[in-house]
C-alpha cells in the first residue's frame, strides 16, 4: 500500500530531548488517532528507522511520517471543483497551508456538492498542478473580507483547529462601526440563535454559548468608528453580534444593520500564525481592500499610516 502524505521533519539544535510519543502528542500535536496508525503501521521513522514511541528524539534528528488516507476523518477535498482561472491573493504558501486574502462578496465554501466560484474552488485550482488539495480550516462570512488559512493536507488540519481552539492562533479583524466608540475592552456576552430567525444569532439566544472579543478604539468621530477586534472565542457572526448590541453595528451589516447601505466593512486583518512542526510564529497583514481604504479616508479614520504594513 503506498503512502497519500509523507512529512519530513529535521528537528532543531535546540530541541528538547523526549520520548517520541511525547513529540508527536505534546509538540506537534497530532491526535491520538493519527498516532495510533503510525504506530501499529510502524511508519514513522527516525533517522530511517522505526523506533517505538517511548525512545527519546534527539536533537537534529530526521522525523519521516507516513499516512495512507483511512487514518483521517476529513472531508474529501475532491469535492471542491477546481477553478480553472482561479483569482487567488496569496499571503502565504508552505508545504502544508496557504493563507489568502478574501474578497467580500465570496463565499468561503460550497453549499452543495459541485457549486462553483467559492474560495475553496479558487485555491483547488490553485493547487491543482500540485500533488496537494484544499482542506478547510475555518471560515469567514460572506460579506467579510480578509485572511483565511487553508490546508493542504488533511494531517495539519486538527494540529491547526487545535491551535485556534487554544487561543494560539490569533485572529485581528478591522471594522467600522456607527457612532463614536471609544477607549478599549471587552465584549462577552454569550451568543446563540435566534429564536424567530435561524440565519441569525444574538446575544443570550437559544443554546448560547460563551463568547469573547477584545476591541480596541483606532480611530473615531460622531458619525464612525475604526476599530480592532480580536477573537478569543469563535461564535457564529460573533463579531458582528458583539458589536451590534454594543450599539455600535458594523456598517453595511445586512443582518445586524439592515438600515445601512454600503457594502459591510470588516476585514480579516492580521493572522498570528503557528506553523504546523517547526511550531514557530508568524505574523501575517492582509491588505484593506482599496474600498475601505477610501471609507476611511471619506470619513476622517485614515490617521493610522500603518494599516496595511505588515506581512511575514
Amino acid at each position: 500500500m503506498n503512502y497519500q502524505w509523507q512529512i519530513i521533519e529535521t528537528l532543531s539544535d535546540n530541541q528538547e530531548i523526549k520520548p517520541l510519543r511525547h513529540l508527536l502528542h505534546d509538540q506537534w500535536l497530532l491526535p491520538n488517532r493519527l498516532i495510533h496508525y503510525l504506530r501499529v503501521r510502524r511508519s514513522v521513522l527516525v533517522n530511517g528507522k522505526y523506533i517505538s514511541m517511548n525512545e527519546h528524539v534527539q536533537r537534529k534528528d530526521e522525523i519521516l511520517l507516513q499516512f495512507y488516507g483511512d487514518e483521517v476523518r476529513t472531508p474529501d477535498a475532491n469535492d471542491y471543483v477546481p477553478s480553472a482561472h482561479p483569482h487567488l491573493k496569496v499571503l502565504y504558501d508552505n508545504r502544508d497551508l496557504l493563507v489568502v486574502n478574501k474578497p467580500r462578496g465570496q463565499k468561503t465554501h460550497p453549499n452543495y456538492h459541485g457549486e462553483p466560484g467559492t474560495l475553496m474552488n479558487d485555491v483547488a485550482g490553485y493547487l491543482a498542478d500540485s500533488e496537494n488539495n484544499a482542506y478547510m480550516v475555518h471560515r469567514i462570512d460572506l460579506q467579510t473580507s480578509g485572511a483565511v488559512i487553508i490546508a493542504k493536507n488533511p494531517i495539519v488540519v486538527p494540529i491547526l483547529n487545535r491551535l485556534i481552539s487554544d487561543g494560539r492562533i490569533h485572529r485581528q479583524y478591522l471594522a467600522v462601526v456607527e457612532g463614536k466608540m471609544q477607549g478599549q475592552g471587552e465584549l462577552s456576552w454569550s451568543i446563540g440563535r435566534n429564536p424567530v430567525n435561524p440565519h441569525l444569532h444574538q446575544v443570550n439566544g437559544e443554546n448560547a454559548q460563551p463568547a469573547l472579543t477584545y476591541y480596541q478604539t483606532i480611530a473615531s468621530n460622531q458619525a464612525r468608528s475604526l476599530v480592532k477586534l480580536q477573537l478569543a472565542t469563535g461564535r457564529t457572526h460573533q463579531l458582528r453580534v458583539h458589536l451590534a448590541h454594543s450599539g455600535h453595528p458594523i456598517v453595511g451589516d445586512p443582518l445586524y444593520n439592515p438600515k445601512s447601505a454600503e457594502g459591510m466593512l470588516l476585514h480579516g486583518w492580521k493572522q498570528k500564525l503557528i506553523l504546523p512542526f517547526i511550531m514557530k510564529s508568524l505574523n501575517i497583514t492582509a491588505p484593506l481592500p482599496s474600498y475601505f481604504q477610501n471609507y476611511l479616508v471619506k470619513y476622517n479614520l485614515a490617521k493610522d499610516t500603518n494599516l496595511n504594513k505588515g506581512g511575514h
